[in-house]
């Protein structure tokens, strides 16, 4: 792992993945990272924005569970569920009554989880982007 702190890092990485653009750039950002140590995941999402919650936290949950980034622990799904439900929280008001589609990112170094999500809100083609981030510690 790189000199930097392991939260910075983390965080990075997740960002890193939300961002991806195609299954391709996911797959080989995953390598990457892996490779440093860290396990990562990417899931896409969308809907409207009221209904989406409850569905993105748990996409976050099952995603993280299915490709290893967490064990199948009442902590560590609870770790990933709080961090994805303060990141969509972050980015709420701004999407409240529209429809919502992106990425959720999701790492783990050690103990540091960080849930990062990129999404577009809006109406039709008139979108806008707005970030979400948070980090726990299991």
């Amino acid at each position: 792992m790189k000199t930097e702190p392991a939260s910075k890092r983390v965080a990075a990485a997740a960002l890193y993945m939300a961002l991806s653009e195609s299954r391709e750039d996911e797959l080989a950002l995953k390598q990457k990272f892996q490779e440093q140590g860290l396990r990562v995941v990417a899931v896409n999402y969308g809907g409207q924005v009221a209904a989406a919650v409850p569905k993105v936290i748990e996409r976050a949950v099952v995603a993280a569970k299915r490709e290893g980034v967490i064990d199948d622990v009442h902590g560590e799904e609870g770790a990933v569920a709080g961090a994805a439900h303060e990141a969509f929280g972050q980015i709420l008001n701004k999407a409240m009554g529209l429809n919502i589609g992106g990425k959720i990112g999701i790492a783990r170094y050690q103990d540091h989880i960080t849930v990062a999500m990129v999404m577009e809100v809006g109406l039709l083609h008139l979108n806008e982007v707005a970030v979400g981030m948070a980090h726990r510690a299991v």
